[in-house]
C-alpha cells in the first residue's frame, strides 16, 4: 500500500478551477513517468503553524506559505555559493511547499501555488491536489528533499533535479483525522524529480514542467 495517492498523469482542470482551487487545494508536478509525491497534511480549520521557505531580501512581495503544525518540508543543499543558483533553489523549495500547503490546508484560494508554478506544472499540480481531496486523504510528517542541483539552460531557463524521501510521512483521513502509521517504508517512498524553471517578469523562478520517477534507485540510501 502506498503512503500517498498516485499523481494523475493528465491534467483535466480548467484554468478557472486552477485559479480558484476552492475546497480542493492544488499543486505539484507536471508530467510524470511513474508517480509523484509531495509532503503535506491537515484539513479544515486546522491551524497553520509551520512556515516553509519564507521571506527573501530580493524585494519581491511573496505570498506567505504556512503548513499545519504536523507537516514539515526539509530542504538540503540550499546554499551553493552562487547567488543565482541559490535564488533558483529557493523558489524551487517555495514551489514544493506551496503544493504541500495546497494539499494539506483547506482554503478558498492557494496564491502561493499560482505564484511559483505555471503552465503544465500548475495544471498537473492542481490535479494532484484535487485527487487528494476527492479521495478524502492527506498526510502528516516530514518530507526530505536532497541532492538538489541546478543546471542553466539555453534561453535563460534552468533545470533543477532533486530527490525526495517520503519515508517519514503517513496517510491521513481528511474526515476523521486518523493517521495510519502502520504502512512500512518502501522503495516507492523515494522519488526523483527533473524540473524546468523559467524566470517571469516579476523575477520569480516559476516551475513550468516536472518529470518524476518513483522508486528511483539513485535516491535510495
Amino acid at each position: 500500500m502506498n503512503r500517498r495517492p498516485t499523481l494523475l498523469a493528465t491534467a483535466v482542470l480548467t484554468v478557472a478551477a486552477v485559479l480558484s482551487l476552492s475546497a480542493c487545494g492544488g499543486s505539484d508536478e507536471g508530467g510524470s513517468k511513474d508517480s509523484d509525491k509531495i509532503a503535506g497534511a491537515g484539513s479544515g480549520d486546522e491551524k497553520r503553524e509551520s512556515p516553509s521557505p519564507t521571506a527573501s531580501d530580493d524585494g519581491i512581495e511573496r505570498p506567505e506559505i504556512k503548513l499545519p503544525k504536523d507537516v514539515k518540508d526539509v530542504f538540503e543543499g540550499s546554499k551553493t555559493g552562487d547567488a543565482k543558483k541559490d535564488a533558483i533553489l529557493a523558489d524551487n523549495a517555495r514551489r514544493i511547499s506551496s503544493l504541500t500547503e495546497a494539499v494539506t490546508v483547506d482554503a478558498k484560494e492557494h496564491p502561493a501555488l499560482k505564484f511559483y508554478s505555471s503552465g503544465d506544472a500548475l495544471l498537473s499540480a492542481a490535479n494532484y491536489a484535487q485527487d487528494y481531496y476527492k479521495k478524502g486523504k492527506s498526510f502528516v510528517g516530514t518530507t526530505r528533499y536532497y541532492d538538489r542541483e541546478v543546471t542553466f539552460l539555453k534561453g535563460g531557463a534552468a533545470a533543477v533535479t532533486y530527490c525526495m524521501d517520503g519515508t517519514k510521512t503517513y496517510p491521513k483521513d481528511r474526515k476523521t483525522g486518523k493517521v495510519d502509521r502502520s504502512i512500512p517504508a518502501s522503495d516507492q517512498d523515494y522519488s526523483f524529480y527533473n524540473t524546468r524553471l523559467e524566470k517571469n517578469e516579476d523575477g520569480v523562478w516559476q516551475t513550468a514542467t516536472v518529470l518524476t520517477t518513483a522508486a528511483a534507485k539513485r535516491c535510495m540510501p
